[in-house]
């Protein structure tokens, strides 16, 4: 029954996800938190290490949620629940999309799309950064340190083009000298 429900939970949220993987995860975060498959500490957790790892965030996380549920025959569920969706969804767009790309309302619908897909994703950062203490009216050492992380990451980003991996080794760096 747990392989039927995760197969069915990937699939939903794989065929209603616009906007990649990071749009998705407050989908991803509520169905496995109201199944009580786990907490939003341990949803967070495997969204860092999914975020971190090559590859799709979304195939990544739903590959280490049916992991965490259902150990490696959940984890191929759950791959294949969220992708499947896709690789249909592709074959028939791609089979039409040429035809129906200079159509002006499909022009709009994809135009419209763009919005709610950035607030999926700012909601999803504002969580996690929640769900971290992060984002906080604490303001402890603690918070303040983490903000300044992320504001320093942001401005090497935005600013100094660094590659993100080289910011995410140094943020990893700083992680062990500020809080080991």
């Amino acid at each position: 029954m747990i392989f039927w429900e995760l197969f069915k939970m990937f699939f939903v949220v794989g065929l209603v996800s616009f906007g990649g993987g990071y749009s998705i995860m407050p989908i991803i975060e509520h169905d496995v938190i109201k199944h009580g498959w786990m907490t939003t500490q341990e949803f967070t957790n495997i969204i860092a290490v999914a975020g971190m790892s090559p590859g799709p965030i979304a195939a990544n996380s739903a590959i280490l949620v049916g992991y965490s549920i259902a150990g490696i025959t959940g984890s191929i569920i759950s791959a294949l629940g969220i992708l499947l969706p896709s690789i249909i969804l592709v074959l028939i767009v791609a089979s039409f999309f040429l035809k129906l790309n200079h159509y002006p309302i499909v022009k709009s619908m994809f135009y419209g799309l763009r919005p709610i897909v950035t607030s999926l994703i700012l909601f999803a950062a504002i969580r996690f950064a929640i769900s971290n203490n992060i984002v906080s009216f604490n303001f402890t050492w603690h918070t303040l340190s983490l903000l300044l992380v992320f504001v320093c990451s942001l401005v090497a980003l935005l600013k100094f083009h660094w590659h993100p991996a080289y910011i995410i080794v140094l943020s990893g760096l700083v992680g062990i000298a500020l809080y080991s």
